[in-house]
């Protein structure tokens, strides 16, 4: 059975994060759910990955809150796709917004299923490389370790290399390297390839 996608919804008011956050489940979505920037670099820090995030734009008093929320995710490692939502959306916060890598932005007032339907169309678009590495290596329940190691197999790098690179022995690289394709459910190098990259 797949595991269902993590979203993070970033919203002040309570009574419309606790509205959406119930269609969002109802979807099939887990749902995290923040009022800040800081709770919401706080939840994301506390889970593995994240499929996509959904933001306000005003957030209390912070009238750009969800527009400084995304460099702030991209500089803590989080590469999911970000939809901003909003009731002010004037030209300069949209152009800021997309600027700093909002992939869309949803005008209030809109109903639970067109926000669905945006968090489809943006799910279904290309990812970089990092995020398809990220999520694939994620799902796969690897330590920090078993990620660091699964990186370097997929530059390429031999065991040795990856040894000396890591600050381990051989062995211990191996002994990562078995675990890493157990996990993965594969057997060799190419057969990891092809698990990140599913093409």
């Amino acid at each position: 059975m797949t595991a269902p996608r993590r979203l993070l919804l970033v919203e002040d008011d309570p009574d419309a994060r606790a509205s959406l956050e119930r269609a969002l489940v109802r979807a099939g979505y887990e749902c995290l759910t923040a009022a800040s920037v800081a709770e919401a670099l706080a939840r994301a820090a506390g889970v593995p990955f994240l499929d996509v995030v959904v933001s306000d734009i005003v957030l209390g008093d912070d009238d750009r809150g969800g527009v400084r929320l995304v460099p702030a995710l991209r500089a803590s490692g989080v590469r999911a796709p970000v939809v901003l939502i909003t009731a002010f959306a004037d030209l300069d916060g949209v152009k800021q917004a997309l600027n700093e890598g909002a992939s869309f932005l949803l005008e209030k007032p809109f109903r639970a299923h067109e926000l669905l339907e945006v968090i489809r169309r943006v799910l279904g678009e290309p990812r970089d490389i990092g995020y398809l590495v990220d999520s694939a290596l994620a799902k796969a329940g690897l330590t920090d370790k078993e990620q660091a190691v699964a990186r370097l197999i997929l530059k390429g790098l031999t065991s040795v290399e990856i040894a000396e690179l890591e600050g381990n022995s051989e062995k211990t690289v191996r002994q990562h390297v078995t675990q890493i394709y157990a996990k993965c459910g594969v057997a060799s190098r190419a057969e990891l390839f092809h698990f990140v990259f599913p093409w």
